[in-house]
């Protein structure tokens, strides 16, 4: 069954990302149609994409804070040629958001055109299921 928030099928492959016990939290919550980042305890920074140390103090001591899903573009390209699962699906948009929090992450823009893309238009998240147990967070205009 299908979470509440997740389309199905996504209009992209949703290819199963390798889970390993620092990022299943992550995976799990996705699946849920929830979006999570870490939070370092030390210096409070918001960290895509999660892992057990912080990246800018170098603190074991992270945790997991839900996040809004809802940020802007920062910058976009269009592929026309994939690889992977990705072959023959072009063209298709992958996109640095940053989340209204402050992180930016790596995803794909969906449910609109290149054409109609531009930087700092405000997007939201969606989950695209991998039917793995895991949903792919995705990104269209809000």
């Amino acid at each position: 069954m299908t979470a509440p928030g997740i389309l199905r099928p996504a209009p992209l492959p949703a290819p199963a990302p390798p889970v390993n016990a620092e990022t299943k939290p992550y995976w799990d919550a996705t699946a849920r149609g929830q979006l999570l980042v870490t939070q370092c305890a030390d210096c409070q920074a918001l960290i895509w994409y999660p892992r057990a140390h912080c990246p800018d103090c170098a603190s074991p001591r992270t945790r997991w804070l839900p996040v809004s899903g809802r940020g802007h573009v920062y910058s976009y390209t269009v592929n026309y040629r994939g690889e992977g699962p990705y072959q023959g699906c072009g063209p298709y948009v992958l996109a640095y958001v940053e989340l209204d929090e402050g992180p930016r992450m790596m995803t794909n823009i969906v449910e609109a055109g290149p054409e109609a893309l531009q930087v700092g238009m405000p997007v939201e998240v969606v989950f695209h299921d991998t039917g793995e147990g895991s949903a792919l967070p995705r990104f269209r205009p809000a």
